[in-house]
């Protein structure tokens, strides 16, 4: 079996698929309101009532767990809510300063693989970050983005020490993909000790401004979208329905 590494990572939809609908909340969005505003996009994109979205939040402090999060990893629970999600993964933290993207895309438009989709997703943090001169990688054994460090002390068995910037949890649905990733570009690092990140202890975990690089949420995200136009093709600015 090909690594992920060997993957072609290209998942541009069939031709003549509609551009994907790209969303950015301004606001500090609620976690739950999260979820469920995904519940009723992914329904409607299987339902092929909606097009295809990306929707770019920040949410409040938060702990949340995945499917394989264990009990133990959770160090501090009282610190901030925890929520229980059925993406994949672990323990992971998000809040202020960290983007996440929820990405909502339907795979029978485009390739019903889910390594590859995994490695698109990774690829897609790595392009972002190479166009901010930040070198991401990603590794076999661990799913995420990783930044090598070698200003700072070996790990015991000798090799260098990375940190990790970028997580990723996903759902299927009907081959329709939800939740997504995470990119810490100036969260307050110190909310991560609560837990134990995606379950590993050896390594650390960064931001962009934690490695010098004073950017703004609105440079991440343009780089974001550019990197994703190139990954999974084009979009189309979406703003969310007004409900009553």
């Amino acid at each position: 079996m090909p690594t992920r590494t060997e993957l072609h990572l290209s998942m541009l939809p069939q031709p003549g698929s509609p551009p994907v609908r790209w969303r950015i909340s301004d606001n500090l969005v609620a976690y739950d309101e999260a979820v469920a505003e995904m519940e009723r996009e992914v329904a409607a994109i299987a339902e092929g009532q909606a097009d295809e979205l990306v929707w770019l939040v920040e949410h409040p402090p938060i702990y949340t767990a995945g499917t394989s999060a264990d009990a133990a990893d959770l160090i501090e629970p009282n610190r901030f809510p925890v929520f229980s999600t059925g993406r994949g993964g672990e323990y992971t933290y998000h809040g202020p300063g960290q983007r996440v993207a929820y990405v909502m895309l339907d795979l029978k438009r485009r390739r019903q693989d889910v390594r590859a989709f995994v490695a698109a997703l990774e690829q897609l943090v790595i392009r972002t970050l190479d166009m901010m001169n930040v070198r991401g990688e990603r590794r076999e054994d661990r799913v995420g983005v990783w930044v090598r460090r070698p200003e700072k002390p070996p790990l015991p068995d000798g090799s260098m020490a990375e940190d990790k910037i970028a997580a990723l949890g996903i759902r299927l649905r009907k081959w329709v993909s939800f939740h997504g990733l995470s990119i810490n570009v100036e969260p307050d690092l110190s909310h991560f000790s609560g837990i134990v990140p995606c379950g590993i202890s050896t390594y650390g975990v960064t931001s962009l401004v934690d490695l010098g690089l004073p950017v703004m949420m609105a440079d991440v995200d343009m780089r974001l979208r550019e990197a994703f136009e190139e990954i999974f093709g084009s979009t189309r600015n979406d703003l969310p329905e007004v409900r009553s």
